[in-house]
Order: structure tokens, then sequence, then C-alpha cells
């Protein structure tokens, strides 16, 4: 058995003469496996280094991958590796940004009111459920309004193919330092930022923020050095990715939650701290943001390290 993810999908690996092959079990009443091969195959004939879908069966939920190996990036990610691997990372999410949708599967639009649906998981799961707090109008307004302004925010972002989990646990290092790419079944056309988020403010690894910034300049750069982005100033890009950032991150710190209360996963909770400090860092300086910010600083945050004292390392800068 090769480790799993967050779903329900099951991976093998078969060892047959000519090599090995990953054999996938995704039960068919709890995974749908389509979309899954029509974008293996897009990105596939796009030039991405996704695993070739050899045989599925779409009634069983049965499929047959070729096998990228065991070397995820994020063990091989280290202060002297990151830059020259994220380099790496930024070049091939580029080429993804690139990549047509999918003839037989169109990719869904990651569009305003599915933004907020995703945000509301932080006031539902994380907020109501794992913290048991019970809001007043003016505090639920004050989400409300905040996420409202986010997602139109993210909405004035040139949309592109998103992977839309593309972090150093669905990278691979393959043979000769190729990079590998899976896990991209969720893809959608959305923010041109998002990708990047989910990269360089991975929930698993931190870096220092200069050298995230600095990077986030280099894929900008890079993004006008190949035409795939009108001109845009660096402040305004970074607001971008920062706003990007909190939307995804409400709805991380919202499904970390989930996965715990819902699914016994309890694992992710070991994961909210670092997700929650991206997502203060990444509202603090932003005048828009500031009730809500403060809201979290005051009313959030002692609840939860009350709660996790494990957080309060992580988060102690905001008590």
């Amino acid at each position: 058995v090769v480790s799993g993810d967050a779903s329900f999908r099951r991976y093998f690996r078969l060892h047959h003469t000519g090599g090995t092959y990953i054999a996938v079990d995704a039960p068919p009443e709890k995974e749908n496996s389509r979309p899954f091969v029509a974008i293996a195959q897009a990105l596939y004939a796009h030039g991405v280094h996704v695993p070739e879908t050899i045989a599925y069966d779409f009634d069983l939920g049965f499929m047959l991958l070729s096998d990228l190996g065991d070397t995820l990036l994020r063990p091989c990610l280290n202060d002297d590796t990151v830059h020259d691997l994220y380099q790496q990372a930024m070049r091939e999410l580029v080429t993804i940004q690139g990549c047509p949708s999918p003839q037989n599967y169109p990719l869904p639009p990651y569009d305003r009111p599915r933004l907020m649906t995703e945000m509301a998981l932080f006031k539902e799961w994380f907020v109501a459920q794992y913290l048991a707090l019970t809001l007043s109008d003016e505090e639920i307004a004050l989400i409300d309004d905040t996420c409202q302004h986010i997602a139109e925010n993210v909405a004035q972002q040139p949309n592109v193919f998103v992977h839309r989990d593309y972090h150093s646990r669905n990278l691979m290092l393959v043979n000769d330092g190729v990079l590998g790419v899976i896990d991209f079944q969720d893809a959608v056309i959305g923010a041109i930022t998002y990708d990047l988020v989910s990269l360089l403010r991975d929930a698993y690894v931190e870096w220092p923020q200069q050298r995230v910034v600095d990077w986030v300049e280099d894929f900008r750069n890079l993004l006008q050095q190949q035409g795939q982005i009108p001109q845009v100033s660096q402040a305004q890009f970074l607001a971008w990715f920062d706003y990007m950032g909190a939307q995804r991150h409400l709805k991380v710190v919202g499904i970390f939650a989930r996965l715990s209360l819902r699914d016994g996963k309890h694992g992710y909770l070991n994961d909210i701290p670092l997700v929650f400090k991206y997502l203060l860092n990444e509202i603090k300086d932003y005048p828009a943001l500031d009730r809500f910010y403060q809201w979290l600083c005051t009313r959030i945050v002692p609840v939860y390290v009350a709660k996790y004292p494990q957080a309060s390392d992580m988060l102690k800068a905001y008590l």
C-alpha cells in the first residue's frame, strides 16, 4: 500500500517485469474518478509530468497509473535546496496555468459564490464547532462582510488553470530531478495566485516572510516574461497574493477542523497553528481588513490557544 491522502482513495504499488505501476481503488459511491482521468490526460498532453493513465474502470472505481516513485518534495526542502526547487516548481506552475481545460470535462469556475462557500467553513467548522463559540449578529456580519470583500478582490485577478493543491506533499522528485505533479483532480479555472499561495505558504513547511516575498516577485517576473499577465506592479501582485492567501487559509482552517470533527482525522489539528499564523500575517497590513484582524486577535486567538495550547508558540505575537 502506498500512503494515501485525505480522501477515500487507496493506492497500491504493482510490481511487474516492466517496472512498477500504481493501482488506485476509488470507491465509485465515494469518489468520482472521471475528473482525475480527464485532467490527468489534459496535463499529460500539455507536457506536465503527471501520472499517465494506463487503464481505468469508472463503474468499479479502479485506475492503473504510471508510477512517479516515493520522493515527495517536502523532505527534500531545506535552507540550501528550497530556492532552486521552488524556482523549478514555479516554472512548472506557469506551464500548468497555460493548460487548456479538458475537452471532455470543462473545469468548474472558481467564482465568487464558490470562494464564499469555502470561506464559510471557517465560521461553521472552526469557530462554531471546534471552538464552540456563539457569535453575535455584529460578529457574523463582520466575518461575512470581510469574506465578501476578499472574494471581490480575488475575482479581479486574471483566471488560469488552477491545480488547487499545489504544495510540497503533492510535488515529487522523479528520475533526473524532474518535478512530478499529483493530486490535481479538483482543478478549476480561477485566480492566477492561488497555486502560488499553496506552494509558498505551505501548510506543512514555513519559510521566512522576506524569502516568500522575493519568490512572489520571481513568479511575477516569470509571468511577465512569458506574456502570461498584463503589466502589474510588484505591490499589486503581492496584494493579490495576500488576499488569495487569506481566502485559502480561512478555508483551510475550517477544513482541518472538519477533518478532525467529522472524519476523525485528528492529525490535521497540528497543522492549524501555522495556517492561522499565515492568515493573520496576510491581513494585518491592509486597512480594509483591519477590523477583522483586530477581532481575530482579541476574540479568536485567545480562545483557540486556550483550547489548543500547542498553538501558543506560533501565535504568541498576536495575543
